[in-house]
């Protein structure tokens, strides 16, 4: 829903660049050159809407053709002219609006339109505004008020199905996960296939540099992989894709994917608004019927004759690293909770069967999304201003996941003088999120096999978990017992998210048509993650699951000892659980110079002259780090166990890591 509401603004105008003085009512002021023609109408009166939004139109110009006497409106629109001819034509125009001529005639209400025609025919680069007509390339503009999709919160998302050749993949529906986007196919076999993204002529930078094969890893550092999750949609005015190699030729090899510029919204002269949007979405859990999925009658039939022909025996099952209904049910004959009979068997196996357990329904909520946007705008002649406020808070569409993000906007523009002015821009985010505790997928370089240990995501689980399993009963996972929803509450991720920016342009038109421009940004984003592994968890009981025998002998997260050829397989976290951090932080410098000329001769040839110098710094830190034996029970008490060092020395693993990268460039263009 949307509330507008007008802000009352008192706005002082004045003219001085020309002997006429415009007033309004009774007491203006005129120089007039109007003959005397046809009768005159002793007072005309009118109102000035924007078709936009029906709202009053503040400062907005009425002449009368042909003459220097004229008027504005006033903070509610209306205006007033007194002794008018009844054949005059008055003109009424304003800034971005297309301008309209109507006969004088009293009481007339008038409806300025939005000039979008100028918009279709210039090109957004993100450097300079291009007429089409001189834009060699490909590229496509997008309104976003068009493109704006409910519930999606991160904008890059909406791009789906809005342009030609521009493909979009959601690999992920974690909120901060970028999605595999394709503005031209895959470009190298070896570089990266992600476009390059531009927000108001300044280049968005990720933080970490995650290639879009690695979305899908279920590394924690695709988490923070958008570089514009902190963008609020409710702030951006429109995007510009530029498809082919053109963009090359602006950006440079960064651009050899595409360019995707985006413009955010500005404050407009004489409308002063304050608005409201707010937005609720309803996520409903998944159903199995959008599946092809065995229930668990059908699951029982293929155990049924797997066991009949040996797969399910007692002697394999019942120690394997993975088992379900089976090697619960052998576990508890072996300890005497169940009697080794036909009868009680076929009993537990039956209740097995029709148990038919929907893990959606388990792992999953019927979820309320909401986001809040609260926009300010107003401005004069002289200047302009835009400011926004929003908040969007997700309480988990699963158990284990929540995300809450407030950003902050202010974008002001002054006219220094008539031929100079002054663009500044400012831009806040912060964001935290839960989710599930991950490790990323790993490769076996022999095999080529992919595996992903401790993998808890609710939505693989509910596709691939067998539905025999009762939810509130613990089965048997990397060696150790194992309930999902436990698991969920006691391996989990906190994620902290900072994006500021600080942008400032100056334009200086030195005569018509050449055009001076200095721009500068300051740019920092800060991440921390925590993974915290507790004491109870899957992962952590793992590492110390020696029991049986046989179970020790093949548990691959024990330690064998490779200088003692007596030694037997070791736990080395006998206490506690894992703590892992690890932190991102990203500072960058832009600063540009440009000068433009551009001027039509006989409304048939087009001159256009473009020149520029970037330098573009940006500086990039971070640190890991693992910390064994953390007793969360324990008030977070340290328990150390020096085989897990050796061990680590042993295979080559890290400990703690800390990374610097320095990126410098300088580009020149004629």
């Amino acid at each position: 829903m949307r509330k507008e509401w007008l802000y009352v603004v008192l706005s002082l105008i004045t003219l001085s660049t020309s002997p006429t003085v415009f007033a309004q009512g009774a007491g203006e002021k005129r120089i007039s050159t109007e003959s005397n023609r046809g009768n005159l109408i002793p007072i005309v009166k009118g109102k000035v809407l924007s078709g936009e939004d029906k709202e009053p139109i503040i400062g907005a110009t009425v002449l009368i053709q042909g003459t220097n006497r004229g008027t504005v409106t006033d903070v509610d629109g209306n205006f007033e002219l007194r002794d008018v001819s009844s054949d005059a034509v008055l003109v009424i125009s304003y800034v971005g609006m297309t301008p309209q001529k109507i006969t004088a005639k009293s009481n007339v209400t008038i409806t300025l339109q939005t000039n979008s025609q100028q918009l279709g025919e210039v090109v957004v680069t993100g450097m300079q505004k291009m007429d089409k007509r001189m834009f060699t390339g490909a590229a496509d503009q997008l309104v976003a008020d068009d493109v704006k999709l409910s519930g999606l919160a991160d904008v890059s998302r909406a791009l789906e199905g809005r342009a030609a050749g521009v493909s979009v993949q959601n690999v992920s529906g974690t909120f901060g996960t970028a999605p595999k986007i394709r503005v031209r196919g895959a470009t190298s076999i070896n570089g990266s296939s992600k476009p390059l993204w531009v927000v108001d002529g300044v280049i968005m930078e990720d933080i970490v540099e995650v290639d879009a094969d690695d979305l899908s890893s279920g590394d924690a550092k695709t988490l923070i992989s958008s570089a514009i999750a902190g963008l609020n949609a409710e702030d951006i005015e429109s995007f510009n894709i530029l498809k082919d190699g053109s963009a090359t030729s602006i950006y440079g090899a960064r651009a050899m994917a595409g360019v995707i510029v985006i413009t955010t919204r500005k404050g407009v002269a004489g409308q002063s608004k304050i608005s409201y949007t707010g937005e609720y979405t309803y996520r409903a859990i998944p159903t199995y019927s959008q599946y092809n999925i065995m229930n668990s009658q059908d699951q029982m039939s293929v155990y049924r004759e797997m066991q009949q022909k040996g797969w399910l025996n007692l002697a394999e099952v019942a120690n394997d690293s993975e088992s379900g209904v089976y090697g619960k049910m052998y576990n508890m004959i072996s300890s005497g909770e169940l009697f080794n009979s036909e009868h009680d068997i076929n009993n537990y196996l039956r209740l097995a069967e029709y148990r038919n357990t929907n893990w959606f329904n388990e792992l999953f909520n019927n979820n309320l999304m909401s986001t809040h946007s609260i926009s300010m705008t107003s401005g004069t002649e002289k200047s302009s201003y835009y400011a926004s406020l929003s908040a969007m808070s997700d309480p988990g569409w699963t158990k284990a996941s929540k995300v809450e993000r407030y950003t902050a906007n202010v974008n002001a523009t002054y006219k220094v003088f008539d031929n100079v002015s002054f663009n500044l821009i400012s831009n806040a985010s912060y964001r935290k999120q839960k989710a599930p505790g991950t490790l990323s997928q790993a490769v076996d370089a022999v095999s080529g096999a992919i595996r992903r240990d401790f993998d808890i995501n609710p939505y693989s689980y509910s596709l691939n978990a067998s539905r025999t399993m009762d939810a509130n009963e613990y089965y048997v996972r990397n060696y150790a017992p194992f309930n999902i929803i436990h698991e969920l509450d006691a391996n989990y991720m906190n994620l902290s998210v900072v994006d500021t920016k600080f942008q400032g342009e100056l334009k200086w038109n030195i005569i018509k048509g050449l055009e001076v421009g200095l721009l500068g940004a300051v740019k920092y984003q800060g991440t921390s993650q925590e993974h915290h592994i507790t004491d109870e968890s899957n992962q952590a009981i793992a590492y110390r699951t020696t029991e049986p025998t046989s179970v020790r002998d093949k548990n691959p997260f024990l330690y064998t000892d490779p200088d003692n050829p007596y030694a037997i397989p070791i736990t080395v976290l006998p206490e506690g659980g894992i703590y892992e951090r690890t932190d991102h932080s990203m500072l960058s410098y832009d600063f540009r110079g440009t000068a433009s000329y551009n001027k039509t001769f006989n409304d048939t040839h087009i001159m256009n002259l473009y020149a520029g110098m970037e330098v573009n710094k940006n500086d990039r830190h971070n640190t890991w780090f693992r910390g064994w034996g953390l007793q969360y029970n324990m008030g977070y008490t340290p328990y150390y166990a020096y085989e897990v060092f050796k061990k680590g020395q042993e295979e080559g693993a890290d400990y703690y890591t800390l990374g610097n990268t320095y990126y410098r460039n300088c580009t020149i263009l004629i």
